[in-house]
């Protein structure tokens, strides 16, 4: 990476590093429910876009090429993952009440619409690792299905039946069906349009 040595490339990739991280953090933890691994795929998406810093600097969208590395090796790296059954505690996910961007209003409204954010966080961990990832990228990051279907390869009709099966599923573990726990008095249900209401 000899560009490193170059002021104005590393100056713009340290700049890039500190708006991004924090995002990429949140929905690495959101696709994984593990803080360490998250750690672990953000450290290797910097590292991979870092290679290729002066080709992605030029793009109209690097936090995009980022996020879509970051997606692909939660993904890929999901099979090798151990299965974590424990409570998910909210105090180890990092920073989610403070995130921003377009998705800020729905995930307010997400989060009230349940007993705890652990609830949720828990709740997200019971899906499968495609399903969780359209699910992030759609209702965490407010992606249209478009741009879901760009980051994962596929037609934006699955990722509308994958997020279809994964709601059901959202909304089954965030009613105690999946999570282990009791079901609740008052549960959150998701409604067609993948809102989660009282």
């Amino acid at each position: 990476m000899h560009w490193l040595r170059a002021g104005g490339p590393q100056r713009d990739f340290e700049r890039f590093v500190t708006d991004s991280t924090g995002r990429l953090l949140r929905s690495a933890y959101l696709m994984t429910s593990d803080l360490t691994e998250a750690e672990d795929l953000v450290q290797e998406t910097l590292l991979r876009v870092a290679r290729r810093w002066p080709e992605v600097r030029a793009m109209e969208h690097p936090a995009a090429y980022a996020r879509r590395i970051l997606v692909n090796l939660a993904i890929d790296g999901a099979g090798q993952r151990a299965r974590h059954a424990g409570e998910l505690a909210a105090s180890a996910c990092p920073g989610l009440p403070d995130r921003a961007g377009r998705a800020d209003v729905r995930a307010e409204r997400d989060l009230r619409a349940v007993d705890t954010q652990e609830e949720l966080l828990q709740a997200l961990g019971t899906l499968p690792a495609r399903q969780r990832a359209v699910i992030v990228l759609r209702y965490w990051e407010d992606l249209p299905e478009t741009e879901v279907a760009a980051i994962l390869g596929c037609s934006a009709g699955t990722v509308k039946s994958t997020a279809s099966r994964g709601l059901a599923r959202l909304r089954a573990a965030v009613a105690g069906g999946e999570s282990g726990h009791p079901a609740r008095a008052r549960c959150a249900a998701v409604t067609s349009k993948g809102e989660i209401t009282r």
